[in-house]
């Protein structure tokens, strides 16, 4: 196709990397110049040769096939996807009236005794057993899971920046010196600066995990949604699935039943060695366990060979920065680690914690934001 076509279809290609971002790939500025360099090789007027120059250059993984395909039906045939309305609608409970209990007569409760009522019952609830909840305590559950503001972890990186205090930048004083006509006035002094440093949640979705997991699930929606570029999330069974572009959606009840959806084997069997094996051939010994803070939520009960958990435990704890195990038994009084699968790992994590109540899951917030 001659040149003047391109530039015309130039718009249109931008467009279409735009559409792909918007269906959650990622496709940055380099990915995009990649891709306009290999239509240049191609011929635009053939819909092949097209797809496989865009499915090269734009997509980075695997999860990333099935949207590129749609997406690129839809920019290049003309036709809009169809948007599927919401299949559930929740409607939103007042914050307090869930828990403020009802005066037999309607009379003699003034507000401020109501209001401190309600109060002791939200920190109630804050140390109650996520297994132990009624349904209304639970709907009351989730909405104290949104006010959740988990402060992500950093890390030193390469750069550096100007600062008050820190090391002597000799570059930077040595060009203040020319434009002060040679005097050395000034000392200019620079430090590091930090980058966000990636999590990875692992999650245990099997049978004896049922009772926690839809508050473990919401609780990651949370940390996924203050940090969507560095946060990925995976639950764990009888199979290994990635929940991470489900829980990036704003509305949380929208989240769930999309990452439920995806989730083939809930309340199932538990292989959490053969799961964690999976996890770190396919996506962590290729850097997103690198350097990242770990978390696995699982109880430790292990159907498979407790050795093959052992061994991959030690594995991610050569990689990752932290590896911290979440076990909600662990806050109960009397708890021992004696399951095979937690004698199999304690060995090689960092912090084996309490995972069973929105107080202990705040204080998780705390651990991951300081590693």
């Amino acid at each position: 196709m001659s040149t003047p076509a391109r530039v015309d279809a130039l718009p249109g290609l931008v467009g279409f990397a735009a559409a792909l971002r918007a269906a959650g790939l990622r496709c940055d500025a380099h990915r995009v110049q990649a891709y306009l360099a290999a239509v240049e090789h191609v011929d635009i007027g053939d819909p092949r040769q097209l797809y496989w120059a865009g499915r090269l250059a734009l997509c980075s993984e695997p999860d990333d096939l099935p949207r590129y395909d749609e997406a690129f039906a839809a920019w290049f045939s003309g036709k809009a996807p169809v948007r599927q309305r919401n299949a559930v609608s929740v409607p939103t409970q007042p914050r307090i009236a869930a828990l403020v209990p009802e005066s037999a007569t309607g009379e003699g409760t003034g507000d401020d005794e109501r209001l401190s009522v309600a109060a002791s019952d939200v920190e109630t609830l804050r140390d109650r057993d996520l297994a132990e909840l009624t349904p209304a305590e639970r709907r009351h559950l989730r909405e104290l899971m949104t006010t959740l503001r988990p402060v992500p972890a950093t890390r030193p990186s390469l750069r550096y920046r100007s600062a008050r205090r820190g090391r002597l930048d000799a570059r930077r004083t040595l060009r203040a010196m020319l434009v002060d006509g040679g005097e050395p006035s000034r000392l200019v002094r620079s430090r590091r600066r930090t980058r966000p440093r990636k999590a990875v949640l692992l999650v245990d979705v099997s049978g004896s995990m049922k009772p926690y997991a839809d508050s473990l699930l919401r609780f990651a929606h949370v940390v996924v949604r203050s940090a969507p570029s560095d946060v990925e999330v995976f639950t764990l069974g009888t199979r290994l699935t990635r929940v991470t572009r489900q829980l990036r959606q704003r509305d949380p009840e929208r989240a769930m039943l999309d990452a439920g959806g995806a989730v083939a084997d809930f309340a199932g069997g538990t292989r959490l060695g053969e799961t964690l094996r999976v996890f770190l051939d396919r996506w962590g010994q290729r850097g997103m366990a690198r350097r990242a803070t770990v978390v696995i939520f699982s109880d430790g009960w292990e159907r498979g060979d407790a050795s093959l958990l052992g061994d991959q435990a030690e594995r991610l704890r050569r990689l990752a920065h932290r590896v911290f195990w979440v076990n909600p038994h662990a806050g109960h009084a009397g708890y021992e680690p004696v399951q095979s699968g937690i004698a199999a790992v304690l060995p090689h994590v960092d912090r084996l914690l309490a995972g069973h109540s929105l107080a202990t899951l705040e204080r998780l917030l705390r651990e991951i934001a300081h590693a």
